[in-house]
């Protein structure tokens, strides 16, 4: 079973929760009356073979549709997925996959030889902006992915966060909260649509920091920060 299809699939699946054995915990004022179908029209097919979804008890599940979108019964298909799945009632939230013991912990940026030199390739591209700065570190569990030079700086796209280095800074003109790093340096928070940034000037430069899938918080990239340094 391939891992990227456990996870898109768990991505998809917590959309539409239906947690065997949690009945009455959901009990609140959280919960909104809303008119759905069972949609018994909808089949499923796991690794290339037919799949029926199907409770505790052995009876057969069907999704949900609400408003054009269909919700899956979580629990049934993270079993077919071998996916852990639990659901912390004090907390109102729904746990998939395997926990960490601290997830803000950090974990090192390996560049591979390929990498690196598209890195030095992206800076080479800006007159007086040659030298190059790195993230050494991302949030453990995250993934590099690329690096690219834009219009006026170079961009790390990593699964879970973007780090942009440029001469520009990209909160002039908005609102922004000032916060102050572990390393003693000045950084400042502001919110240009939907997505928080993360922005603080480092020499000659400024880097602005983002998690544009909303899946990391402002401390879990407030320490990956600190981590952007000079290619020595």
């Amino acid at each position: 079973m391939k891992k990227n299809m456990k996870k898109s699939v768990a991505t998809m699946m917590v959309l539409g929760m239906t947690l065997t054995g949690a009945t009455g915990v959901f009990a609140g004022t959280q919960l909104e009356k809303i008119s759905a179908y069972l949609n018994h029209g909808i089949s499923f097919n796991v690794d290339g073979a037919a799949y029926s979804p199907t409770d505790g008890n052995g009876n057969k599940l069907a999704p949900i549709t609400y408003n054009n979108s269909t919700y899956l019964p979580v629990r049934a298909l993270a079993d077919a997925l071998h996916v852990p799945v639990s659901y912390d009632g004090k907390k109102g939230q729904v746990m998939i996959g395997q926990a960490t013991s601290n997830p803000s912990a950090l974990t090192n940026v390996t560049y591979s030889a390929a990498q690196k030199e598209a890195i030095q390739k992206a800076f080479a591209q800006f007159d007086g902006f040659e030298t190059a700065y790195v993230p050494q570190q991302m949030i453990a569990g995250d993934t590099f992915k690329s690096v690219g030079a834009g219009g006026d700086g170079v961009s790390f796209v990593f699964n879970h966060m973007k780090v942009d280095v440029s001469p520009r800074d990209y909160s002039d003109g908005y609102t922004s909260k000032d916060v102050k790093l572990s390393n003693g340096v000045t950084a400042k928070w502001y919110t240009p649509d939907q997505t928080d940034m993360l922005t603080f000037k480092l020499d000659d430069r400024y880097v602005t920091i983002s998690s544009p899938n909303n899946q990391l918080t402002h401390t879990q990239l407030e320490q990956m920060a600190v981590s952007v340094q000079k290619v020595k």
